[in-house]
């Protein structure tokens, strides 16, 4: 093998020294030092091009320039030199075929051992460097026309292409020394790194990936090759041969170190430029200009349409809300403490870095935990000291009698229930007291429960009875409200179950068992009218509307409007004139509304007892209201289902089911005040309805069995229920669907609950005969949750059949309120 190198490299240096002959004698070489250097480093490279780019075609009949110009061989270029190079090539033929064959023999004779693989890696080393000569030689041989191309080539161009030629030159022999020397690296098993290769095979040769090389360290490879054979370190000097390194290389400041092959790198004058400008915030690029002219696209000229006409995006005039949730996030956690500053970091890693000093005669237990046990020591409980039923001879009253030792062998199954663990007995001296059997185990128990039973120091809560108990204000300061009775209205012989009073304060309309309603003045208590309705008044409600004289009363199935004939005469006499106009039927009535419930006109005896309409239900109605404007009413029949709740119009005479199924058993209906919404109480909860959506708005848990009555504020905002099972809610509607307060005032069941017009009063009727009036503030202030007081109890009504107070209602202008109770009376509070 190394006879076949030594053949070649003769070979080779034997063209070379022809080639450069012929050159001088045909006049090729002629310009001044620099000019040659230039012009050969400029045809270097077209010959570098030209060969990397048509492998294959050795002969090559055209090559280019760096302009685009074709330039034939130089069989047709000169003929004068024709015979000459003829010579040459036959000649160097001839060299290389003898070459050749003796590189044969020298591969027959002295290698026969080798494998096929070492053969034709050999042959490959030799065609690559035949091709490199070649490829130095070739651009020596090209013609005088290339001559003055070269010459007119600009001066940068020539730098350029100058340092472009020593780098392929550079490579082009070091490729050479690498391919004559592979055999021998080869052959020998010797340090990879002796040949100083810093190239990037090594990168691919090292089949570690990109890792960490500091996994590493503590081996003495750095990674594997392709035949999984470990790559070892190459070898490192001491502190003494890295001064002398820097001392005496001049490459020393250009040299780093490759983390992934362990090798010395020199980096070329190219690379430190390149290091400089990027230090100094210039451009990498020396060539490149970045103050050349610009084309302003968008400015020079006016368009007449919009180059883009898309509105912007929301999102690019919106700040973003995933940011906005990291930074509050990053926040929150800066103030909680899991996130720490660069200070707080560097803080922690100063302290870590200090050194821990320990106790040298000091105990190796003395941990934290043991520190803070010993400084934090809970003591173990003392057992109680004994008594005197443990004595020997005890008073009598601790000895058991049969009862109580009965009662001891009960509990055996629960020890701990018992009041003393042992039975006490009585001896006339301590000599003949017995040994105790159980003595060992209590020891022992109570050993367990010092090692086993954790401490826990209980800090008592030193609080006053009065800081629990809500500061209210003094009923004094809450005045007026109603403090005691002043009126009785007695005309009735049964039980009255429903009042109400008109707008405007002056009468009062009664409904009771006896199958009639009573009115009634206010202030002087006479009974100005008795009407006879035919059944049990469950309900009755004046119209809020002033320009009309006219009460609801549900009686049984029948729903009758009546005109009491009091008060103003006009507007008695306007009432009758609109009720006996009867409005034309715009449109057909659906089945399932006919079927519950029919308008009728009244006849002339009903007329002339004031009653003016008569609407039959299929079900007995339980309660009657009206709107705040005066049209509508609605009625409630639980026993009606998914009928249950009718919504009748006066203007239309027509009425409406609004609910196509059951929600539960309804108990009794209400308009808000101020906005078109429904609120409907069933059982155990009640629902808002808006009328105009048609739709459900909200559900209101009232957490209780049975609901009885509600009232709704004026406000609007706020709701008063009363339950059977003797508690009163208050709902604040802004608040939540949960009361915001739960009253316990009465003993027995709610039957009914009313809020004032104008006071800040409401009352409650129950059972138990009271009347309970309270305090009840709601403030414009909606961050002020309303001041409920407890005022005033009043108790006046007669016990009878274990029935109290049906209903409550407030005087529309005055802090009066009145009560209908079991024992046939009615009674005014003032």
């Amino acid at each position: 093998m190394r006879k076949n190198m030594a053949t070649t490299k003769s070979a080779s240096k034997r063209k070379l020294e022809k080639v450069e002959q012929n050159g001088k004698s045909n006049g090729l070489v002629t310009l001044n030092d620099q000019e040659e250097s230039d012009e050969g480093d400029y045809l270097q490279t077209i010959s570098d091009n030209d060969t990397t780019d048509d492998e294959g075609d050795q002969s090559g009949t055209e090559e280019s320039d760096g302009e685009g110009n074709v330039i034939e061989d130089n069989e047709t270029d000169d003929g004068e030199d024709d015979g000459s190079e003829e010579a040459e090539d036959e000649s160097e033929d001839q060299s290389e075929d003898e070459s050749e064959e003796g590189e044969e023999d020298a591969s027959e004779g002295g290698e026969e051992d080798e494998t096929e693989s070492d053969d034709s890696k050999e042959s490959d080393l030799e065609w690559e460097s035949e091709a490199s000569e070649d490829e130095v030689i070739k651009p020596l041989k090209i013609d005088k026309k290339l001559k003055s191309k070269a010459q007119s080539h600009s001066l940068d161009a020539r730098e350029s292409n100058k340092t472009s030629s020593k780098e392929k030159t550079i490579d082009i022999s070091s490729s050479k020394n690498i391919e004559s020397q592979g055999s021998e690296v080869q052959e020998t098993s010797k340090d990879e790194y002796e040949s100083g290769d810093t190239s990037d095979e090594e990168d691919i040769r090292n089949t570690v990936g990109n890792i960490p090389m500091n996994w590493y360290d503590e081996y003495p490879h750095l990674g594997y090759d392709w035949e999984g054979k470990p790559i070892m370190k190459p070898k490192t000097g001491d502190t003494l041969d890295f001064f002398l390194k820097r001392m005496e290389d001049p490459n020393f400041f250009r040299t780093v170190k490759d983390p992934q092959t362990g090798q010395d790198v020199v980096l070329s004058d190219r690379d430190v430029e390149l290091i400089k400008r990027l230090q100094s915030g210039k451009i990498p690029d020396a060539a490149f200009d970045d103050t050349a002219p610009w084309i302003e696209y968008f400015t020079s000229d006016v368009m007449k349409t919009p180059l883009r006409k898309f509105p912007e995006h929301k999102r690019s005039f919106l700040p973003s809300k995933s940011e906005a949730a990291k930074v509050s996030k990053y926040v929150h956690a800066l103030k909680m403490g899991w996130m720490k500053t660069r200070k707080e970091l560097a803080e922690e890693a100063k302290k870590k870095r200090e050194k821990n000093f320990y106790m040298l005669w000091g105990a190796d237990d003395n941990s934290v935990e043991e520190m803070r046990r010993i400084e934090n020591h809970l003591p173990a409980p003392k057992r109680h000291l004994p008594g005197h039923a443990e004595s020997y001879n005890p008073p009598a009253e601790y000895l058991l009698d049969r009862e109580e030792l009965r009662q001891w062998k009960k509990c055996q199954e629960t020890p701990w229930k018992r009041k003393i663990h042992f039975v006490p007995q009585k001896y006339k001296s301590l000599r003949e007291v017995p040994s105790y059997p159980r003595y060992i185990r209590e020891r022992f128990l109570r050993c367990l429960d010092l090692y086993m039973c954790p401490r826990a120091l209980k800090m008592k809560l030193m609080i006053e009875p009065e800081d629990l108990v809500p500061k209210l204000p003094s009923p004094r300061d809450l005045q007026p409200f109603p403090t005691s009775m002043s009126m009785i209205y007695q005309g009735h012989t049964d039980m009255v179950r429903c009042i109400t009073v008109d707008p405007k304060g002056q009468f009062m309309i009664s409904g009771s068992d006896d199958l009639s309603i009573k009115v009634w003045e206010v202030s002087t208590g006479r009974c100005m009218r008795t009407i006879n309705v035919g059944g049990v008044v469950r309900s009755v409600a004046w119209c809020p509307n002033q320009a009309l004289s006219l009460v609801a009363v549900a009686a049984d199935r029948k729903l009758l409007l009546i005109n009491p004939g009091v008060g103003d005469s006009l507007v008695i006499a306007k009432t009758d004139i609109l009720l006996k106009e009867e409005p034309e039927d715009s449109s057909a009535i659906p089945e399932r509304v006919k079927a519950a419930v029919q308008w009728e006109q009244a006849k002339n005896e009903e007329w002339a007892a004031g009653i003016r309409i008569i609407i039959n239900h299929f079900k007995e109605i339980r309660q009657v209201t009206w709107h705040g404007r005066g049209d509508y009413f609605a009625t409630v029949m639980p026993e009606g289902i998914h009928r249950s709740v009718v919504i009748h119009q006066l203007s239309k005479r027509r009425s409406q089911v609004p609910f196509s199924r059951s929600k539960g058993l309804v108990q009794c209906v209400l308009f808000h005040p101020v906005q078109p919404m429904l609120f409907v109480a069933t059982q155990r909860n009640i629902r808002i309805y808006d009328l105009l959506k048609q739709e459900m708005v909200k559900k209101l848990s009232t957490l209780s069995r049975w609901v009885s009555s509600m009232s709704i504020h004026p406000g609007g905002d706020n709701l008063l229920v009363g339950t059977y099972d003797r508690k009163m809610m208050w709902f604040d509607l802004d608040l939540s669907t949960k009361p915001y307060q739960t009253l316990r005032l009465h003993g027995t069941a709610v039957r009914c609950v009313a809020y004032h017009k104008r006071y800040p009063l409401f009352a409650s009727g129950s059972d138990d005969r009271s009347v309970i009036v309270s305090h009840g503030m709601v403030y414009n202030d909606l961050l002020k949750n309303p001041l409920i007081v407890p005022l005033k109890r009043l108790q006046y009504h007669e016990p009878n059949n274990d029935f109290g107070v049906f209903d409550v209602i407030f005087h529309p202008t005055q802090p009066w309120v009145f009560s209908a109770g079991s024992d046939k009376t009615i009674r005014l509070y003032s």
